[in-house]
């Protein structure tokens, strides 16, 4: 099955099972997976005592929920080793002018030839631009 990289508030979305009408029908055919960084931002959302930018207004049991999820991430969530996607990381904050984040984010989804699916919220023109350059699938979803 083809893989779908999530950013980290789909990612909480997916394990909080509560997903939009537009992330149920990428996971219908797609795999998840994100990355190290989505994944320590979410986390540090949830381990926050009053709760993150991504978690802040959950009820501490959700966000306990959560960690748990995140603990034991299930094994259908492929997080690719960020030593596989260092370099070409490099090249495309260089050339693009991206974080460290969306470097990772656009070098996983080249890494696995899959969408990038991001919140709508997080919708970039830097990281759009990275992943046309490199013909790859950038995807918004509410």
């Amino acid at each position: 099955m083809k893989r779908a990289v999530l950013d980290d508030h789909l990612l909480r979305d997916l394990l909080a099972d509560d997903l939009s009408a537009g992330l149920a029908r990428i996971l219908s055919d797609h795999e998840p997976a994100t990355t190290n960084l989505y994944l320590v931002r979410l986390r540090r959302s949830v381990a926050a005592a009053a709760g993150g930018a991504l978690t802040g207004s959950w009820p501490v049991s959700a966000r306990r929920e959560l960690a748990r999820r995140l603990v034991a991430l299930p094994d259908d969530v492929t997080v690719v080793p960020m030593r596989l996607l260092a370099f070409r990381m490099a090249e495309l904050a260089s050339r693009h002018r991206l974080s460290t984040l969306g470097s990772e984010a656009a070098a996983a989804a080249e890494h696995l030839l899959a969408p990038l699916c991001v919140w709508i919220g997080d919708d970039g023109p830097r990281l759009r631009a990275a992943m046309a350059s490199v013909g790859g699938e950038y995807r918004t979803i509410s």
